[in-house]
């Protein structure tokens, strides 16, 4: 996978015409296994089984990463959960529609904590306390859209020693509204009867200028239904202004928070949300052509799903400064280059 192999048929190809290397490091007694036999693998392998055996790698890759370990817990670690359809994944003849799996990244470290597999989106909301199940979110802010604003998962992430922050939609009417004319009402009075941080950054790249304005308030007393919600503290607004070729567009977001006042860190907390669709999504889709996977079973469909976010994982802890479909190319071109990026040697 990390070399440019994106199922049975193509990990078949790359094996045989890398047997003599990967004889140094596996018993092959029967040879290179046929593409058949790697598909069956796949299929027979329970992806709960599968991905729980890198678990303790994860951990101890995160320990050893920038971001300041106490205790074994990387602090004000961002963890972004968001789910993506496979579009090409359905199996009509079983009246399956495209698989979608909720995915959890660790923005600081660049790495894929977990997966869990659904048959629909609507399936997003029972998956999410899932998914934290297998997680180790002490001391860390859980970002999440509008699907997971849930007050029982709001609660699971506080019983786990995390903090949220949550992006409010119409899912959540009267709270969304509330908080909408909370924030409107102080910003036409300038916010003089309430406390509120400020915060502007300025983003630019691929002919774009985007501008975002963060406020960060406290929880009104008045605020409805806000008792409900375990250890909500905050409210915060991000505004975001972009301009790309002469035209500006305006994208307002709501979110509520059990994260003290404080807008630097809501900030990079928003911010850290947005880039799981560049950080992993993007790459899934562009490099790993994820959404044009054909594969019908679930299990192999959610197995090589997760070899893929391992094989991401794996890739952007590289520290040259080659993009990450660049060094897909080159573990493929150079062994010596695949067991660096594997830890078996360094180059």
């Amino acid at each position: 996978m990390l070399a440019g192999a994106d199922g049975p048929k193509a990990i078949d190809v790359w094996a045989r015409a890398h047997a003599e290397w990967l004889r140094q490091y596996l018993e092959l007694p029967h040879g290179i296994p046929s593409h058949d036999t790697i598909g069956r693998l796949l299929a027979a392998l329970r992806p709960a089984a599968f991905q729980s055996c890198f678990e303790q790698w994860i951990m101890s890759l995160r320990q050893g990463l920038d971001g300041g370990v106490t205790n074994g817990n990387i602090t004000d670690e961002v963890i972004a959960i968001d789910g993506k359809a496979l579009p090409r994944s359905h199996h009509r003849s079983k009246s399956l529609g495209p698989l979608f799996l909720v995915s959890a990244w660790s923005v600081q470290c660049g790495i894929s904590l977990g997966q869990l597999a659904t048959d629909e989106k609507s399936n997003e909301i029972t998956a999410i306390p899932e998914l934290l199940d297998h997680l180790d979110i002490n001391n860390a802010t859980i970002t999440i859209d509008a699907a997971g604003c849930q007050k029982n998962i709001a609660a699971k992430i506080i019983s786990k020693g995390g903090d949220y922050l949550l992006a409010l939609k119409g899912n959540q009417g009267n709270l969304h509204q509330a908080v909408m004319d909370h924030v409107i009402e102080q910003m036409e009075n300038n916010f003089s009867t309430t406390t509120v941080d400020r915060y502007v950054e300025t983003m630019k790249g691929h002919g774009r200028e985007d501008t975002v304005e963060y406020f960060h308030l406290p929880v009104p007393k008045k605020l409805p239904g806000a008792s409900l919600w375990k250890e909500l503290k905050t409210i915060g607004v991000a505004v975001r202004t972009s301009l790309q070729n002469g035209k500006e567009t305006t994208d307002i977001r709501f979110f509520i928070s059990s994260l003290s006042l404080g807008v630097r860190r809501f900030a990079t907390a928003c911010r850290g949300h947005w880039g799981i669709e560049n950080s992993l999504h993007w790459c899934l889709d562009v490099t790993f052509r994820e959404d044009d996977s054909r594969v019908r079973d679930r299990f192999a469909a959610d197995n090589l799903a997760w070899l893929k976010r391992f094989a991401i994982s794996l890739l952007k802890q590289q520290t040259d400064k080659e993009s990450i479909a660049m060094r897909r190319r080159m573990t493929g071109w150079n062994v010596d280059y695949l067991m660096q990026v594997l830890a078996i040697k360094t180059i």
